[in-house]
């Protein structure tokens, strides 16, 4: 058995660990090997569905050193305007350039992929089987925020012999128009099957969406990285903060944060149960409004082929239909475990909704500090929210650490220079005679404490609400 010498063992190089990787050559003179099952890197991206694109403008992915971004607005679709969202083919092939041109000719990253990594230092190729063995003083598991995709996920209900179902990756394969289309799945990955379908000039009323649980959404124009946006994004930010300061109830909370735009939903008459982060623009809204059949039943059990069975009654349907499964989950770490632990780093997310700028910030505390304990207490993971509430805990973490980061000058600069953060530049650089944007800052500077303070509130609310469950 071969065996391998490095500072860093990275198991996994999809966008998370590529991040982290990044952040260590830029920033210390370590070695690392990186051990991945696919064959290019990217993660997940390797099996996206064609039409897949990011959700967050592209200014926010990808690794610090190098932009993925052209620095472009787009002009046509239902973005029009935004900042451009890179394609799953984009980013893959940024991910394989940043492998190519900037990891492996630094002599100190050597990458393993079609491999898999079975602990303890050993890994195996799935090709021809062969073991190598690698020492390492830190082993980084970024494998650990799991990407559920279409193409790879096993829905948890059963389909009888003769029914036409199918992944989202081969919605376009279709050759001929069925009967109708029903997409199983409220979440992202059904937003963007129905729009899709939308785009190809379907019509609405062939479409029967199955949501099990309505989300709350974010405005997509609230989180654009361009001062022009300035009264958008840092508005949005003084009108959380206003929301969480003067909340007397979690309902009453909700109730403001949708009044401010700081959280939409599809249908106003109904009441959200999930969120999960993802973004939304009005004209997409709008899009999406179109389609009436939505079934809220519950999840789905079962499909036969002449009804789908669900939690709360059943629907009709037929073998002319085609079935498309959009139910995989997103990323999840409903288990959290504290980042640095002995010789195991394990990132999650320490911002909320951006795991990759997340990764990058880790890898920079691993490089500047050398207490753990003070390296967890920078890092504190925010926990992904999964159910409405879930909104209150992942705040209240995700502005503990803002604030943590606050109070040291060194942080302070590392997140105006780095690209991944987004805002702390533009807030940074902020014309002090624009009477407009200081007025914003101060809303925010004012209402911070006072949200924070309620914040705990709000939570013990909670906390009684479950316990009595």
């Amino acid at each position: 058995m071969d065996k391998l010498e490095c500072d860093y063992l990275i198991v996994g190089s999809g966008a998370v660990g590529m991040a982290f990787a990044d952040v260590l050559l830029e920033e210390t003179d370590a070695t690392m090997v990186i051990v991945d099952r696919y064959e290019k890197p990217g993660g997940h991206w390797n099996v996206a569905y064609p039409f897949v694109t990011l959700h967050q403008p592209s200014e926010f992915y990808g690794v610090s050193s190098k932009e993925l971004s052209k620095g472009r607005k787009d002009q046509v679709g239902l973005n029009k305007g935004l900042s451009e969202l890179a394609s799953g083919a984009e980013v893959s092939a940024y991910f394989d350039d940043v492998m190519k041109h900037q990891f492996l000719p630094s002599g100190r990253v050597r990458y393993f992929p079609m491999c898999d990594y079975q602990g303890d230092g050993t890994f195996v190729s799935l090709i021809s089987g062969e073991k190598k063995m690698v020492a390492a003083k830190k082993v980084v598991d970024a494998t650990y925020l799991k990407t559920t995709v279409p193409s790879t996920h096993t829905p948890n209900f059963t389909i009888d012999e003769g029914v036409t179902f199918m992944a989202l990756n081969d919605l376009p394969k279709i050759a001929e128009p069925p009967v109708g289309y029903v997409i199983v799945g409220g979440g992202k990955t059904g937003i963007d099957a129905c729009l899709w379908l939308l785009a190809q000039s379907v019509h609405p009323d062939k479409i029967t969406w199955i949501v099990s649980r309505d989300a709350w959404l974010l405005d997509r124009e609230t989180t654009q990285p361009d001062v022009a946006f300035f009264e958008k994004t840092m508005g949005n930010q003084a009108a959380q903060f206003e929301a969480l300061a003067s909340a007397t109830s979690v309902s009453d909370l909700f109730d403001k944060l949708e009044s401010s735009g700081v959280l939409v939903r599809i249908d106003k008459t109904v009441k959200p149960t999930m969120f999960h982060g993802a973004t939304i623009n009005q004209a997409e809204l709008e899009e999406l409004r179109k389609i009436k059949n939505v079934v809220r039943k519950g999840r789905v059990s079962h499909i036969s082929k002449t009804e789908i069975v669900l939690a709360q009654g059943t629907v009709s349907t037929s073998v002319d239909h085609i079935h498309v499964d959009c139910s995989a989950s997103a990323i999840s770490n409903l288990e959290i475990k504290p980042i640095f632990a002995g010789d195991t780093i394990t990132p999650q997310t320490v911002r909320s909704y951006q795991p990759v700028f997340s990764a990058a910030f880790i890898a920079h505390i691993e490089a500047s500090q050398d207490d753990i304990d003070k390296k967890n207490e920078l890092c504190q993971v925010v926990p992904l929210p999964n159910h409405d509430t879930d909104w209150i805990r992942m705040i209240k973490v995700m502005m503990m650490n803002q604030f943590n980061w606050g109070q040291d000058k060194q942080l302070r600069k590392w997140l105006y220079n780095n690209r991944l953060d987004g805002f702390s530049k533009i807030v940074g650089d902020l014309d002090r005679t624009d009477e407009v944007k200081v007025a914003i800052m101060k809303r925010i500077k004012e209402s911070a404490m006072p949200a924070m303070m309620n914040l705990m509130k709000l939570e013990a609310e909670l906390d009684t609400v479950e316990a009595n469950a």
